[in-house]
């Protein structure tokens, strides 16, 4: 007689185990310690067999039936049912493996392995897939991700008014996907499609917003000596009018890099934009200000780490974000626009050769003949440059007479 679901909830166990028959081949299969596992008995190819179909009352009465009949329509096929289960699982395996985010993991590991990235530029990749990416489709077979999928991605970020981040992030996935087809894991670069699904960048360079004028950045100085942010904050953004370097690369800064003895910074050439390394003299004022921060973070690797990890390094957006804050918008003041202001000044107020003002820019310098100069190229004078330089923002911070620009008179 078939089982009853009274039967297999009040069966217990016994001192041997003993099984429940519901017929054609299905029982219940009750052990001592009162477990109540659902097996299927069948022959295939006259040899006996046995499947479990997994555990009461996980997998009920009418389940248990149901994989019952599947299973007798394989045998009646010809099929064995326990390797239909095995090569299910492993499918299923294959697929999970497969994954969008394991893929992008696979492929974001060779890229450093290969040293294709800063430590940083990976980090930012790696941010932007988790946030933005992994929690929609992580899960899911890279072959099985569609454009739409993409593209809502992509909407998603953009509604934000992030529509630079939504370029990136479909870029990131373009090159997963072409990662994907490498390795024979995918056919397609889905992302390929939405090239034009957001909005062109505009082809006219915008400069980055400065403050050319002693008159304004006066006043921009002591906002800054003012901002009531966090303290690492604080000392980065008294640093980045000072010492010219661009915003990257002072929130990237290492303490390693720091030589008080000599009072310089020495920046390697991967952690620089243009791939060469750099010497930044430091100005007393600058010293002192890396004194102060030094107790907080000396411990760590970052003059400048980021509030969530001490692993990272400021956000990129902290800085700007500061100069919101304190009320001036991204047309008037930007971080980059700091050394604008200073190649500006430098040159038609204190007077400085511009190829000395270059080269503490990190720009490409080269000498008569062709060749780069090294990163030691007119050090006293850029000593000398960038203390005048701190001396005359303290000046201007302190109320002094302000020098016009040659231009302007």
């Amino acid at each position: 007689m078939a089982i009853t679901e009274l039967q297999a909830r009040k069966a217990q166990g016994r001192e041997k185990a003993y099984k429940i028959s519901d017929g054609d081949g299905l029982f219940l299969l009750v052990t001592p310690k009162g477990g109540k596992w659902w097996r299927f008995k069948y022959r295939i190819d006259g040899k006996e067999k046995l499947i479990s179909f997994g555990t009461y009352p996980e997998v009920s009465l009418q389940q248990a039936r149901e994989k019952r009949f599947e299973a007798r329509k394989l045998v009646a096929a010809g099929l064995d049912p326990s390797a239909e289960k095995q090569a299910a699982v492993a499918a299923k395996r294959e697929l999970q493996a497969n994954s969008f985010e394991v893929i992008s993991r696979e492929w974001h590991k060779k890229m450093i392995a290969d040293k294709k990235w800063t430590p940083e530029h990976s980090a930012t990749i790696m941010t932007r897939l988790e946030k933005d990416v992994f929690p929609w489709i992580g899960s899911k077979p890279i072959t099985e991700v569609t454009a739409k999928d993409i593209r809502t991605i992509l909407d998603r970020i953009r509604s934000r008014g992030v529509i630079e981040t939504a370029r990136r992030v479909r870029t990131i996935c373009s090159q997963v996907f072409t990662y994907a087809i490498s390795v024979d894991k995918a056919q397609y670069d889905i992302a390929a499609s939405l090239r034009k699904h957001l909005p062109p960048t505009s082809k006219t360079r915008k400069h980055m917003a400065a403050v050319t004028d002693p008159k304004q950045l006066a006043p921009l100085l002591r906002s800054i000596d003012g901002y009531q942010g966090s303290f690492p904050a604080q000392c980065a953004l008294k640093l980045l009018p000072m010492l010219l370097l661009r915003p990257g690369e002072l929130r990237q800064l290492e303490w390693q890099w720091i030589d008080f003895d000599d009072a310089q910074i020495n920046i390697p050439a991967n952690s620089m934009k243009m791939k060469h390394p750099h010497v930044v003299p430091l100005p007393e004022q600058a010293i002192a200000i890396l004194a102060e921060i030094r107790p907080l973070t000396g411990t760590g690797r970052y003059v400048f780490p980021s509030i969530r990890s001490a692993v990272r390094p400021m956000s990129d957006n902290t800085v700007n974000a500061a100069f919101r804050r304190m009320g001036y918008d991204g047309d008037t003041v930007t971080g980059h626009g700091f050394r604008a202001t200073a190649r500006t000044i430098l040159d038609e107020v204190l007077q400085f050769p511009p190829d000395i003002i270059e080269h503490q820019l990190a720009h490409a310098v080269r000498d008569p003949n062709g060749r780069a100069y090294n990163r030691t190229s007119h050090l006293p004078a850029r000593r000398k440059m960038m203390q005048q330089w701190a001396d005359y923002l303290d000046g201007l911070k302190a109320g002094a007479k302000v020098i016009p620009l040659k231009r302007a008179a």
